[in-house]
């Protein structure tokens, strides 16, 4: 795997002014990410992971440090097209079907009418959608839906995936299945993806380096790297090996309870 840096942050602070005062959402925030690295970052609610994700794709502006994404700001690589954003909830229009929903990050990019057909295929064939683009969304489940969103992310090539949450909502079998099925999208695609969860199986399952937060004002308590193998089948979770890893997050989520000495 290439060590080339995608996405580094350095003393990050973000500060939010509120009318009932200044809320520190980030805090010395340090962290690098590789090319091709699958990054969970995982802590309580408000802990910072969605801001993080929001700073690294110019959504917000942070108050202290630097972040490079690509070796330019972040609002240069959003120019330049450098990361596909999948939210918590699908985010599909009803009124278009699944093809037409993909195609919009391309209509608004100005792809002609060819290129934005054959680019919705390729990416329907790639999250297991093939067939499915003549539907509208509420003809789908809500992990098809998810698939969608996330084909509709990759739809424009970018390097960078940043997903918030993208199967939270989801029943547990389901959010295994699309756990896997990310898996193998990551491995045929070798994208570098940014992941956000509350699960720590997730978080410990699909990733190479698992990011730790505490809770507001949101610090990385432990940067985690995994040992385990890129081909991840669903039982790995019953190892040893994978149970020293979420019990070391766990300890990492505890830490961050604890007050600061």
């Amino acid at each position: 795997m290439s060590e080339q840096t995608v996405i580094e942050a350095r003393n990050l602070d973000l500060t939010f002014q509120t009318n009932d005062g200044s809320v520190q959402a980030l805090r010395d925030v340090n962290l690098t990410i590789s090319k091709g690295e699958f990054v969970s970052f995982i802590g309580p609610s408000g802990c910072g992971k969605t801001t993080f994700l929001r700073v690294v794709a110019a959504l917000e502006n942070p108050t202290g440090g630097s972040i490079v994404v690509n070796g330019m700001s972040p609002e240069e690589a959003r120019k330049q097209r450098a990361y596909g954003y999948v939210f918590q909830a699908a985010g599909l229009y009803p009124w278009r079907t699944i093809a037409g929903n993909i195609q919009l990050p391309l209509e608004i990019m100005g792809f002609s009418r060819a290129e934005r057909k054959a680019r919705a295929e390729q990416v329907l064939d790639l999250v297991d959608l093939k067939g499915f683009g003549g539907k509208y969304p509420w003809q789908l489940s809500g992990g098809m839906q998810q698939r969608a969103s996330i084909a509709r992310a990759l739809s424009f090539d970018a390097d960078i995936l940043l997903m918030d949450e993208p199967f939270g909502a989801l029943d547990e079998i389901v959010r295994d299945h699309l756990n896997e099925q990310l898996l193998a999208l990551w491995a045929r695609t070798n994208k570098t993806i940014g992941f956000v969860t509350h699960s720590i199986p997730e978080a410990v399952y699909l990733s190479t380096k698992i990011v730790v937060m505490s809770p507001r004002p949101g610090r990385i308590t432990d940067i985690i790297e995994s040992p385990l193998p890129r081909e991840r089948p669903l039982e790995i979770r019953e190892t040893q090996e994978f149970l020293n890893i979420a019990h070391r997050v766990r300890e990492g989520l505890r830490a961050g309870h604890e007050p600061d000495v």
